[in-house]
């Protein structure tokens, strides 16, 4: 299996995607996300550049290596964060992110101080 075809099913996994809401997103067939999961279907350039544009991955990653055996490309806190995208409010978004630059900046002041 190409690197493409197992890096596409795993991204898509790690998001908890179902193969029709990625095809929603990228704009293409349900049946093309199966069948460039199953290498039936080469990807175009402009294909494989919407993959990983949508996933936040470089084409040389897409292609070049098996993402499932390396660090994962998303955090928890990434994920979690699409996951949730739609149904926290503003406010809580704003509250969340706070939380976490205001951790950021104490870690690096710590960091700094040592």
């Amino acid at each position: 299996m190409s690197y493409f075809s197992k890096n596409l099913r795993y991204l898509r996994e790690q998001r908890n995607l179902k193969p029709s809401e990625l095809a929603n997103q990228l704009k293409v067939n349900q049946s093309t996300i199966s069948r460039w999961e199953n290498e039936d279907m080469g990807v175009t350039v402009d294909n494989a550049y919407d993959v990983a544009n949508f996933f936040d991955v470089s084409i040389a990653d897409l292609t070049g290596k098996d993402m499932s055996k390396s660090q994962s490309n998303l955090s928890s806190t990434e994920i979690l964060f699409d996951k949730t995208k739609d149904i926290l409010s503003d406010d809580d978004r704003a509250t969340i992110e706070f939380i976490m630059k205001k951790t950021i900046d104490n870690y690096e002041k710590n960091k700094n101080n040592q």
